[in-house]
């Protein structure tokens, strides 16, 4: 089965999201920083992990910041909210893979993971 990590400081976001890839089939973890989001990825090794961007403790980025050094070959989506495109930026040139806009629906989440996932 593979594994999704959602990190969002929002719950309504992490059970959203959460719900949408146990629908998929994913066993779901949950982080609600990125530092969580940062000790979880070593422990589970995530197949796929969508990171907001804007969170308390240690942001989105900097999370991909550690994780990608150590994980090149992470497959993280980037959560935004709109006019966040020069995060964005900043966010890909670290290592995330895609990002989604907030807000979004199932179908344009499954797109972007189900590419992700046959790369």
């Amino acid at each position: 089965m593979p594994t999704v990590l959602v990190v969002d400081n929002a719950l309504f976001m992490r059970t959203a999201v959460g719900n949408m890839f146990k629908e998929w089939g994913f066993d779901v973890a949950i982080a609600t920083n990125g530092k969580e989001a940062v000790d979880l990825y070593s422990q589970i090794q995530p197949d796929i992990v969508t990171m907001d961007i804007t969170m308390p403790v240690m942001s989105g980025i900097e999370a991909v910041k550690q994780i990608i050094p150590q994980y090149p070959d992470a497959k993280i989506i980037m959560i935004t909210a709109l006019g966040q495109q020069k995060i964005i930026v900043e966010a890909l040139e670290n290592g995330a893979k895609d990002f989604i806009t907030k807000p979004f629906d199932s179908n344009q989440l499954k797109m972007v993971v189900d590419n992700l996932l046959s790369v």
